[in-house]
């Protein structure tokens, strides 16, 4: 049997791993069970501790020392009762992913024995290497000193293995200096420079609130895929995505697999990999299938973007390492397969109180709702002055495959409202009575059929940023990236806006009866008409995909940033450095730091995906050509002694002719592609550039090459699985 018939036979007739199957009860008996939540904090810790973390969580209270002593005793506890060994302090550093070192609960005494413990020093911080992850130059090699400092919003949780588990606390991850050298710490900075303008906002417009906080729901969309043929894939292993492969007479042209049926196997690992995020207390709350076929989705509830940007990391490890026990691998890449829908991470955002109050929600009269008005001309006032900055938190060589594409938001910044806020906003610009228009009943014509609520405004599922009813959703965002530097961002820019609002209201109230209902509310419309209008070219209603929107984007003075590259080439402006600094959310140092981290990420990826594609073109596809070659050239000669051969060329000499000619392409396109990679560029923004501008292109020439050779290569001579395997034989 020929390795790929082999392959194709192991794909097909692979069976799930047994899964429990989960009851309802055990729905809510299993939720939270890996945490040291609310209520495990509730039953173990003394009234005056739990009230301490109580407010923490919810206010921002700083824990006691004294307090952090008892809580680091009684998680040790809890964890030792589940079975953990180890604990670790769990940060996010600026590599993207996760990272932490892992110390045991042991202690050793005298008497050549040992005890448990956990100090509460231990669990406020801890001291990891700091000079080995990427810092942008805020530490050099010999200052090595960092520190982990415990995040008490973010609740524990247990890791578990088959031979055991071990205690993970969420922390930020800083220098000797205090310099943030993770994503959490300006996440939580930007949560809480939130807090104080919403706060301030709020305070007069005479509602008194003791804690406003981001929520955050992402749409997570990955590939599952059989590791059978994986494996086989040096691209998908090296660099997340087919850096070759022609395209299969079937895609996803005919639609059928969106919102389709989930094949067993695939919903067998879903529901394995949903059981454990219940456990971590993850509320993961729907699951279908994507556009592009093997493509799926899922997403949590709301939740506050802290414990949002945690989770999500949780639900990318937990999808990755499920995958595994199912004979799958799960892609998290943002364009694994060319000519294919790319996979996003939709950020659904929004501002509520502690009380319950969502600041985003218009209710049923909108244009008489003062609170929602301002908080929504906040957000599209952030969006537009600040859309350097939202296109550059979603940079990464992944997504640049992705964005632009007819199928997903295009790299330009633009807000839809719908129809009912549109209307509503345009009234607002030009000084109109405000009305807005009410959510309907629909009747579909069918007498049993109950009325369905049609909603005053539709949906633009092409639009980078868009008002869904509460909300607005980022649909630019990556799905291998994290949640916390777009929320910083989304963050910083509204709280700027906030504040902004705040002090312009405040001077315009001067020597006005602000104690007026009516002065007042006029004083508010007029400064939110004026800010409206400047910001109005950032709506767009329309088809994001279609090319006169570029045309018509450009002629508004919208930014068009097409590649990483160009956007973060803006990280560090003057604006953006004030922006953060004012707020204390990053410093210019900070700034510039991301910067080049971020440059140096996105050539290196460039960088890999080159020699990978070189390496495999070299070593496998070019010597597959050959081979081909070699057996219609012997055909050819074979027809030939045999008098075979007419005046018409034979068949396999023509087929020989296509194949060298193919062939002769692709070695002169990796050629090409060798001498870019090795083109020295000292200049780390030069040397993206130039991954950019020649490596990238490069690439192309060989892939374009390659796919045509497949076209002409029998199935059982080319050495990787092709795309219809991957995609259809599950």
């Amino acid at each position: 049997m020929s390795t790929r018939l082999h392959n194709l036979t192991a794909a097909t007739k692979h069976r799930a791993n047994h899964v429990e199957t989960i009851t309802p009860p055990d729905l809510e008996e299993n939720f939270a069970e890996n945490t040291f939540s609310i209520d495990e904090m509730r039953k173990r810790l003394p009234k005056e501790v739990f009230q301490g973390m109580v407010n923490c969580i919810t206010k921002g209270s700083p824990i006691a020392t004294h307090h952090a002593e008892i809580v680091a005793l009684t998680m040790k506890e809890w964890a030792l009762e589940r079975g953990a060994t180890h604990f670790v302090h769990w940060f996010q550093p600026l590599t993207g992913g996760t990272a932490g070192k892992h110390d045991s609960f042991i202690s050793p005494t005298v008497v050549g024995r040992a005890i448990t413990s956990l100090r509460g020093k231990d669990l406020i911080q801890g001291e990891p290497d700091a000079s080995s992850f990427p810092n942008g130059g805020l530490r050099a090699t010999h200052e090595a000193r960092g520190y982990t400092v415990w995040d008490p919003s973010s609740p524990a949780f247990l890791v578990e293995n088959e031979n055991g588990s071990y205690l993970a606390v969420p922390t930020c991850f800083v220098s000797w200096t205090g310099e943030a050298l993770d994503h959490k710490t300006p996440l939580l900075r930007s949560i809480d420079a939130l807090d104080r303008q919403a706060r301030r906002v709020l305070r007069m417009l005479g509602k008194d609130t003791e804690r406003v906080q981001t929520t955050v729901g992402a749409e997570q969309e990955y590939f599952l895929i059989d590791e059978e043929y994986f494996y086989r894939r040096p691209d998908l292993v090296n660099t997340g995505r087919t850096l070759l492969g022609a395209n299969p007479p079937k895609g996803q042209q005919l639609d059928d697999h969106y919102f389709g049926e989930i094949p067993g196997r695939q919903l067998s690992c879903m529901l394995d990999a949903e059981k454990e995020l219940y456990r971590l207390g993850i509320p993961v709350k729907t699951r279908h299938n994507e556009v592009a076929p093997s493509q799926y989705e899922l997403a949590p509830v709301f939740e506050t973007s802290g414990i949002a940007s945690d989770h999500q990391h949780l639900i990318m490890i937990t999808l990755k390492r499920i995958a595994r026990k199912h004979g799958l691998v799960a892609l998290l890449h943002e364009k694994p397969f060319a000519d294919l829908n790319g996979s996003g991470k939709h950020i659904n955002w929004s501002i509520s109180t502690d009380d319950g109050e969502n600041l985003l929600e218009p209710g049923h009269a909108p244009h008489e709702n003062l609170t929602f008005l301002i908080f929504c001309t906040a957000v599209i006032r952030a969006v537009y002055k600040h859309q350097d900055l939202l296109r550059l938190s979603v940079t990464s060589a992944g997504n640049d495959h992705r964005l632009g594409a007819n199928e997903a938001p295009p790299a330009i910044l633009s807000v839809f409202l719908g129809s009912q806020l549109y209307d509503l906003y345009q009234k607002l610009i030009n000084g109109d009575e405000l009305t807005s228009a009410k959510d309907t009943d629909l009747f579909l014509g069918v007498s049993m059929l109950p009325l369905v609520p049609k909603h005053a405004g539709d949906r633009n599922r092409t639009s980078p940023f868009a008002f869904t009813g509460n909300k607005f959703e980022f649909r630019a965002v990556g799905s291998s990236q994290g949640l916390a530097f777009p929320n910083v961002v989304l963050n910083a820019t509204v709280a700027e806006s906030l504040r902004d609002f705040a002090n312009s209201l405040r001077d315009a109230l001067r020597g006005k009866d602000k104690n007026d209902p009516e002065v007042f509310k006029k004083t508010v419309l007029d400064l939110l008409s004026k800010i409206a209008m400047e910001s109005q070219s950032i709506l767009f209603e329309g088809d994001n995909y279609a090319e006169t929107w570029h045309e018509e984007a450009e002629e508004r003075g919208l930014l068009n940033l097409r590649t990483s590259v160009d956007a973060l080439q803006h990280f560090d402006s003057e604006k953006n450095v004030a922006l953060f600094s004012s707020f204390g959310i990053l410093s210019a140092a900070e700034l510039e730091a991301r910067k080049e981290v971020a440059f140096e990420q996105y050539e290196m990826a460039i960088d890999i995906e080159g020699r990978t594609l070189e390496n495999l073109v070299r070593t496998q596809i070019i010597p597959a050509g050959f081979e081909y070659l070699n057996e219609l050239l012997q055909i050819s000669l074979h027809s030939s002694k045999a008098g075979l051969k007419s005046k018409a060329v034979s068949p396999a000499a023509h087929t020989a002719e296509s194949v060298n000619r193919h062939l002769s392409e692709l070695v002169s396109a990796v050629d090409e592609l060798t001498e870019q990679l090795n083109v020295h560029v000292d200049d780390l923004h030069e040397n993206a550039r130039h991954k950019k501008d020649n490596v990238i292109p490069a690439m192309l020439k060989v892939r374009q090459a390659a796919d045509a050779l497949e076209g002409l290569t029998p199935h059982d001579k080319w050495p990787l699985p092709n795309y219809s395997e991957i995609l259809f034989l599950h």
